[in-house]
């Protein structure tokens, strides 16, 4: 059985443990920290304690799955707060070398993201100055890059001006600063990769946009990449949440030797084309990324493969895209660019020809779209799937959706394998635990909670902690009712969910586990 070292990008369920789930549908060994090193949120993993358990941990190991993030700063949210000298992040990123001297049979893939810079004033997940200049600091990157790419006009040269004014040097510079760090250590990873002690690079974009300090840093690197004459092993596309589960899939296809084919098939003409919401570049292209990522490619037709994935796309860029809003609140494309109807008759006539079929839900950001999954329950399809995403970025949906079609896939294929039943039994469980999640919770449970329960106690999106228990009582209740409600006939047996919980105390994301109980007569 081969040995799979993973280290991943945080402690949140996303993180550690969907590709843990992923292994448990394979027949690979995967070996995980103990989530007591890893921090939580703004406190940083214990790095010494992961460097010596990755040195304890490659011996035997195949494959290092490892985030750089984590790695040198503790996590993906302290990679925006350190104050680490470029020095110190090359003295923990040493390890790596080290462990090719003692292992050079072991494979070693890695993952580093380039930093985000958001368009809003929170400071939950970044510096405290972000809480009141945060806007300003977005608007800054996108400005200063777009006058070296483009020409300003003139209300924006004015703009550009008065944030140079408005944003206190201080702060500017601890935020250019610690990204200019992290970029350095980005381009060392790619001399790592040249040198071959990293076989295997993505380096994702961190919700970015067309302009900015993120998209100037991925021009950089790709250029570094060509010049290295690396783009074989080194993948630079928008993400950040489901890597690890992309590069899972990745490892399982190279030991496998298999490179499955999918069919993509959209529920809007213009999908492919726009640009969604936190990301760069169009749908189409960032779906040819999260494909390769995964160790698979896109095939010319559906009479090609068994595979098909459906895409629920929007039809409209960036800011025109549906959060968790009224269907009545939606822009207009949404009722005249996207054929809800047609694409649940073509999943259907997939199903019939005997074809598999995932669905990556992100016509809307931050949840699944009812208006499609009301639909595919009615017409009996939502227990008739292989795989389901619909949550937070399209990248986040995306990368998560293909490495579960494109693992269970093999299996799929080998019905002969000598744990089939119980790998597809692991699968089925995947699979709901994302519909409960991205679906149940982020676009139903989460939006009732949010007005009709958190009120009253005096609670918000981030503000539960007092109230933890009450808020728990709820969210088991409502989770409860409304998996039944979706999910109560379903073919497979009775859901059962269980400890469910807010990792990071706060109403974004859950933890729960999830159980299949047989239908007894």
């Amino acid at each position: 059985m081969a040995k799979v070292v993973y280290l991943p990008l945080d402690e949140r369920p996303c993180n550690y443990l969907f590709p843990q789930r992923l292994a448990e549908m394979t027949d690979l060994e995967v070996v995980v920290p103990d989530i007591n090193i890893l921090g939580r949120k703004k406190q940083p993993a214990d790095t010494a304690a992961v460097r010596q358990w990755l040195l304890n941990e490659a011996e035997g190991a195949d494959y290092l799955l490892v985030s750089i993030d984590l790695l040198i700063y503790g996590g993906i949210v302290p990679s925006r707060l350190h104050h680490l000298t470029f020095e110190e992040c090359l003295e923990r990123l040493s390890v790596l070398n080290e462990i090719k001297e003692r292992h050079p049979s072991v494979k070693i893939h890695a993952f580093n993201l380039i930093m985000r810079v958001p368009n809003n004033n929170k400071d939950e997940e970044e510096p405290d100055y972000y809480k009141f200049h945060g806007g300003q600091i977005f608007k800054y990157s996108y400005l200063t890059d777009k006058s070296e790419r483009s020409q300003l006009s003139e209300a924006e040269h004015a703009e550009l001006e008065q944030l140079k004014a408005a944003i206190p040097p201080e702060y500017l510079n601890d935020f250019v600063g610690r990204r200019a760090v992290n970029q350095q250590v980005n381009h060392y990873t790619l001399k790592l990769a040249h040198e071959g002690v990293i076989e295997h690079l993505v380096i994702p974009l961190d919700d970015n946009s067309e302009y900015g300090f993120s998209p100037k840093e991925q021009s950089l690197m790709i250029c570094r990449v060509e010049e290295l004459n690396i783009m074989d092993r080194v993948l630079i596309y928008p993400g950040a949440d489901e890597i690890g589960c992309t590069m899972f899939a990745h490892i399982f296809c190279e030991l496998k030797q298999y490179k499955p084919e999918i069919f993509v098939r959209y529920s809007s003409t213009r999908g492919p084309l726009i640009k969604p919401k936190y990301e760069d570049r169009s749908l189409g292209e960032s779906i040819k990324s999260h494909i390769t990522a995964s160790g698979a490619v896109m095939a010319d037709h559906s009479g090609d493969t068994s595979l098909v994935l459906i895409v629920n796309s929007p039809a409209v860029d960036q800011a025109g895209m549906a959060e968790q809003i009224p269907f009545r609140d939606r822009h207009r494309s949404y009722f005249s660019e996207i054929h809800y109807r047609e694409i649940a008759e073509a999943m259907e006539s997939y199903l019939r020809k005997g074809k598999h079929v995932a669905l990556g839900d992100v016509a809307t950001c931050n949840g699944g779209d009812a208006v499609l999954m009301n639909l595919l329950k009615q017409k009996g399809l939502l227990d008739r799937l292989t795989a389901y995403a619909g949550w937070n970025t399209s990248g986040n949906t995306l990368g998560t959706v293909i490495a579960h079609f494109v693992i269970i896939s093999y299996y799929l294929e080998r019905p002969d394998h000598a744990r089939y039943s119980e790998i597809l039994r692991e699968s089925r469980k995947f699979y709901y635990e994302r519909l409960v999640e991205d679906f149940i919770y982020q676009s139903i449970v989460r939006q009732d909670m949010l007005a009709n329960d958190l009120p009253g106690l005096g609670a918000s999106y981030y503000v539960i902690s007092h109230c933890l228990d009450e808020v728990h009582g709820i969210l088991a209740a409502k989770m409860n009712q409304a998996t039944e409600r979706y999910f109560g006939d379903i073919s497979e047996g009775r859901i059962k969910l269980s400890h469910l919980n807010f990792p990071w105390t706060r109403m974004f994301e859950i933890g729960f586990g999830l159980d299949l109980e047989p239908v007894t007569e």
